[in-house]
């Protein structure tokens, strides 16, 4: 059985397969930590799986607005025309809770929140909090995964 863990303290991703470990990538968690409530801009914890993946067939690079692909590729002049932008690049793994009250329904429904696993711009850092609360990763590193992982794959948030 394939499963994904994210290590908050370690700004890692992990994935395993039959406990035996496969795959780390280093990652980029939320600039406010960790939490659960919508609107706190927090990376939540708990068990969650993938609910959802996105962008099978967009090029690597490609800029997702709404989970939809703009037809943009990433690049420097197009980050400097809109700077205030938070990148979704290249591949999305929509997270869903599966904790009553703690990442799933009401006011913490990590769906509902549209916390995602996707890619982000090479230059942004890795291995430190910056997110507005997905989980960040590398372009190449995205691609891996998400050709890896398969949608209803369990993935665990920890501190």
């Amino acid at each position: 059985m394939r499963r994904v863990h994210i290590s908050i303290n370690q700004q890692t991703l992990t994935c395993f397969q039959n406990d035996q470990q496969v795959f780390s990538f280093v990652i980029s968690s939320a600039l406010n930590g960790v939490g659960q409530q919508s609107g706190s801009g927090q990376t939540p914890l708990g068990d969650h799986y993938i609910r959802a993946k996105i962008g099978s067939d967009a090029p690597a690079c490609s800029v997702f607005v709404g989970r939809r692909a703009t037809g943009e590729i990433y690049t420097d002049a197009l980050a400097a025309q809109f700077p205030n932008r938070d990148w979704i690049l290249t591949r999305i793994m929509w997270l869903c809770g599966t904790e009553h009250g703690v990442n799933r329904l009401g006011n913490v429904d990590s769906m509902r929140r549209y916390i995602y696993i996707h890619g982000t711009p090479d230059t942004e850092p890795m291995g430190v909090a910056k997110s507005h609360g997905c989980i960040r990763m590398r372009n190449d590193d995205v691609l891996k995964l998400y050709d890896w992982v398969p949608a209803g794959c369990p993935v665990k948030i920890e501190n």
